[in-house]
């Protein structure tokens, strides 16, 4: 099969081609909005939706001429219709509608966290479930179970702020700008990270919280006796042990093995490097190009679960707050 993959749910209009019977992607574009939302310290979600209606159609006919195809040769489109700011979900999904009505095609809607799952599997062959997930973004930071017919169970979650989040404002916090979680990386590179012992938030419950941490943050920053450098190496490596305290945790609990890290945030080398190193257990990353949002991880999820014939009618919608995943 030959699948088109469409992803808009935040500020990256990303579109793919994938070959299932070659387990390739014969092309892939991503038009990021960073830069642009950046003069705004954060996404501006109207902002967002007008640009994906600017960047939708060109990125489409550069992924077709790429792949040396024509709309025609598309056996189907997946597209993200959840989670996200709905103003750009509904950009991807009236998109993937009106191209499958007009080519007479199926298209699979995707939950974005599944996706983000899956790109694990994409590149690591022989990675199948069962396992443990652990996603980490700017919205969310969720824990599943996924079983071998891949049904997903939500284990855990953030209650305040996601990991992303909680980089983001610390980044402003420091005067860093935005996206946070790469300028706090780099400036964590010049720090010493056991200079300041932040307390680990809920220690013993399963689910995440960072808005705590994020107040110790502020008190050092406001003390004025460490160095920003000294904050930010501190700050990561207490959501790195607070990451992998409760993923491994739960991992034990469940009898999992197999452990996948994905989303955003674990683009983060520090963190996977920390997950890397742990015993006992066979941690699987995305390549930092999947973590981020990309069209190849919808259309590989697409195929995924194109068995399940859960196709999309022209009254499907989009939906901004769906954290349990519905193949």
């Amino acid at each position: 099969m030959i699948i088109l993959g469409i992803e808009s749910s935040c500020d990256e209009t990303s579109l793919a081609v994938y070959d299932s019977e070659k387990n390739l992607i014969l092309s892939t574009y991503t038009s990021s909005q960073a830069e642009l939302h950046s003069r705004f310290g954060g996404v501006v979600p109207e902002v967002a939706s007008r640009n994906h209606i600017l960047n939708i159609e060109a990125l489409f006919e550069q992924c077709m001429e790429e792949a040396e195809l024509t709309p025609q040769d598309l056996d189907a489109i997946g597209v993200t219709n959840a989670p996200g700011l709905i103003g750009a979900l509904f950009v991807g999904v009236s998109f993937a509608k009106a191209l499958g009505y007009a080519l007479k095609i199926p298209v699979v809607p995707v939950n974005h966290l599944s996706a983000h799952i899956l790109a694990a599997e994409l590149q690591n062959e022989g990675l199948e479930a069962p396992y443990l997930a652990l996603i980490i973004s700017g919205g969310h930071t969720h824990i599943y179970d996924i079983d071998c017919a891949y049904n997903f169970e939500l284990l855990a979650k953030t209650i305040d702020d996601a990991a992303g989040e909680s980089f983001d404002k610390v980044a402003k916090m420091l005067d860093l700008g935005y996206p946070g979680g790469p300028l706090i990386e780099k400036l964590a590179e010049d720090g010493d990270a056991t200079k300041i012992k932040f307390p680990i938030p809920i220690k013993k419950r399963p689910d995440f919280s960072f808005s705590g941490l994020k107040t110790s943050v502020l008190t050092q920053i406001q003390a004025g006796k460490e160095t920003p450098a000294d904050i930010a190496a501190s700050f990561q490596k207490t959501v790195a042990d607070v990451l992998i305290l409760k993923t491994l945790r739960m991992a034990k609990e469940r009898g999992r093995r197999t452990v996948v890290v994905a989303g955003g945030v674990a683009c983060n080398v520090y963190i996977r490097r920390a997950f890397e190193a742990q015993k006992g257990f066979d941690i699987y990353f995305p390549s930092p190009r999947l973590c981020t949002d990309n069209g190849d991880m919808i259309a590989f999820t697409a195929h995924k679960f194109f068995g399940q014939r859960r196709f999309a009618s022209l009254d499907e919608t989009a939906h901004d707050r769906m954290q349990h995943i519905n193949k």
